[in-house]
């Protein structure tokens, strides 16, 4: 438990409701000074009655994961009126005593309860300080404690069951299982160490062995599935290139169905990136417009140019357009090298208009799948919406049993544990002192703890939590 007593502002500003969250030692008796019940306010004055006193122990006396109807008051005046919810340490979000106001949304109001409880010595909550407390408080681990800040962002369906799930404890359960395994097996070289006359390590070779390859398959399998839950989850990195007015910024406004981007009959028009979300169904698309790819001799558009070219070499998708009304040029040809390794689509942009390229002579050069498409007629629009869900989605989204990793940092622990048990095999293969093999193992346990905290420094979980919002 932590020693001071913190308070923060835990809902939006400007709601129909302000929820104001303390939680701490002394949570009950910061709100019991500053709560009033309806029968110590006088109806006509609206002001506190004097002959009354007041039990700043109130909320000590009440049960728990009770409401509380009343006021919050400052000296003699009242400043809102509000309903009280308490809940007492252990069960409670942080397992310390937590009291949550539900005060009117007005951020004058909000802030000014805040106040008044900064005023009685409550400290103010850092970004993630609550969810911090519920972590070193073992009420749920690190692996939890980021699912909470993937569930307030989520940008699908798939993203929030991914993160509810990852809440529930899916990852921290499939990864500690694999932790007791390694753990069985030091147990059992360190046994051999211990005791060589009565053990001998050799006669559960095989044993071990198996064991490490059921591990090192199921790490590969998390692995092997991090691109597609990030994507699910975060978004697909949808890049538009072409060369300079191709359509690429009309594209991207028609599916805004805003007019986002700049769009002129002058070539290079798009000399910056642009990114907006797009949402189809349950695939959500980071678009990013980019700057006509081709060689120039202004120093802006060419600056333009280069960002395109870097911003293509991270996507998770392209959306190649191309200007049907006009044959494959020099400038085609450069995007054409660059997409060879990509998975994308090709839009022959300007059907409308005499066609003088045909999706042969593009699949000659580039080996994708073709639309015809017109910005104009919106000609080919479902077609292109249809074939970038087909290419994710494969006919269902929806979460099944299997465990995603959707964290950068814990697609890194993975690989490092891996390494280090695929190193064990390689030591136990080549019949290596028993010391070699329980140094690697005890590194992949280490570095598979990172992900629920187990074995994380306190640098790490600060930078976690730094990155949360306040009040929560």
């Amino acid at each position: 438990m932590q020693d001071n007593t913190i308070a923060g502002i835990a809902s939006g500003m400007g709601g129909g409701i302000g929820i104001i969250r303390i939680s701490g030692s002394k949570a009950l008796e910061a709100a019991g000074r500053i709560f009033r019940t309806a029968k110590f306010i006088n109806k006509k004055t609206g002001k506190m009655k004097k002959d009354i006193e007041w039990d700043f122990d109130y909320f000590y006396n009440k049960e728990t994961h009770t409401v509380n109807y009343g006021f919050i008051t400052d000296g003699n005046n009242i400043v809102d009126e509000v309903m009280i919810l308490l809940m007492k340490a252990p069960n409670s979000y942080t397992k310390e005593d937590v009291v949550e106001i539900d005060a009117h949304g007005g951020p004058f109001v909000v802030k000014k309860i805040l106040e008044l409880l900064l005023e009685n010595g409550v400290k103010l909550a850092e970004p993630g300080e609550f969810t911090k407390r519920a972590f070193l408080n073992g009420r749920i681990d690190l692996s939890q404690a980021e699912a909470v800040m993937k569930i307030i962002s989520s940008k699908s369906s798939f993203a929030l069951d991914s993160a509810v799930k990852q809440l529930e404890g899916s990852i921290s359960g499939y990864i500690e299982d694999i932790r007791q395994e390694i753990l069985s097996n030091l147990g059992q070289i360190e046994a051999a160490l211990d005791d060589p006359e009565h053990y001998d390590l050799y006669e559960y070779r095989d044993k071990i062995l198996n064991d490490m390859e059921e591990e090192i398959n199921k790490l590969n399998g998390l692995l092997s599935r991090f691109n597609d839950g990030r994507m699910k989850s975060e978004g697909i990195n949808t890049v538009i290139v072409g060369k300079p007015n191709a359509g690429k910024s009309s594209l991207m406004n028609l599916l805004l169905d805003e007019e986002r981007a700049i769009v002129t009959n002058i070539a290079g028009t798009t000399r910056d990136i642009i990114e907006e979300t797009v949402y189809l169904d349950n695939i959500v698309l980071n678009l990013i417009d980019t700057a006509g790819i081709h060689e120039t001799n202004d120093l802006v558009e060419n600056i333009g140019v280069d960002k395109a070219i870097n911003y293509l070499e991270n996507a998770d998708f392209v959306i190649y357009v191309v200007d049907s009304s006009v044959p494959l040029d020099e400038a085609d040809m450069q995007i054409i090298n660059l997409l060879k390794d990509k998975k994308g689509v090709v839009l022959m942009n300007k059907s409308d208009l005499e066609v003088k390229l045909t999706e042969e002579e593009v699949k000659e050069k580039l080996d994708w799948h073709c639309i015809g498409f017109s910005n104009e007629t919106k000609l080919g629009l479902e077609k292109l919406s249809r074939y970038i869900k087909n290419s994710f989605l494969q006919g269902d989204i929806t979460f099944n049993d299997q465990v995603y990793l959707t964290d950068l940092r814990h697609k890194e622990a993975v690989e490092d544990a891996l390494a280090s048990i695929m190193q064990a095999v390689n030591t136990i293969k080549a019949g290596l002192p028993e010391d070699f093999i329980t140094i690697d193992l005890m590194d992949a346990y280490k570095k598979l703890g990172l992900i629920n905290g187990e074995t994380a420094s306190e640098d790490l979980v600060n930078k976690i939590f730094k990155d949360f919002c306040m009040g929560k």
